[in-house]
């Protein structure tokens, strides 16, 4: 099963615009028992250095700390060559099969929920 989606370039949001409809997506998605997630942040291509991607994995550092996920993955570490991509296939092994893997794609970022 390949994972499920947010996009938080959409509508080109605000950092907290993003940021709560990112808090909004991960407790629907936890509580419908969705284990998987790529998260579509962008990677400051419009020339406001990735505040969205910054803030994002800020997040979900915090996320992590607290027990609320069990791992995320920067897209530019996605891949076989990489213990934190490798770690996150082990724990969710449907993601090698997602279009990102192995690409270092610095545009995404994948979370395994708890």
């Amino acid at each position: 099963m390949a994972a499920n989606i947010i996009n938080l370039e959409k509508d080109m949001p605000t950092v907290e615009a993003a940021l709560m409809r990112l808090r909004l997506e991960l407790s629907t998605l936890r509580r419908t028992g969705i284990a998987t997630i790529k998260i579509i942040h962008g990677y400051g291509s419009s020339g406001t250095g990735g505040a969205i991607r910054t803030a994002t994995r800020q997040f979900l550092s915090e996320q992590l700390k607290e027990g609320k996920i069990k791992a995320y993955c920067a897209g530019e570490a996605f891949s076989p060559f990489e213990n934190s991509g490798r770690n996150i296939v082990h724990l969710a092994p449907s993601l090698r099969k997602d279009t990102d893997w192995g690409t270092r794609n610095d545009g995404v970022t994948l979370v395994v929920l708890r």
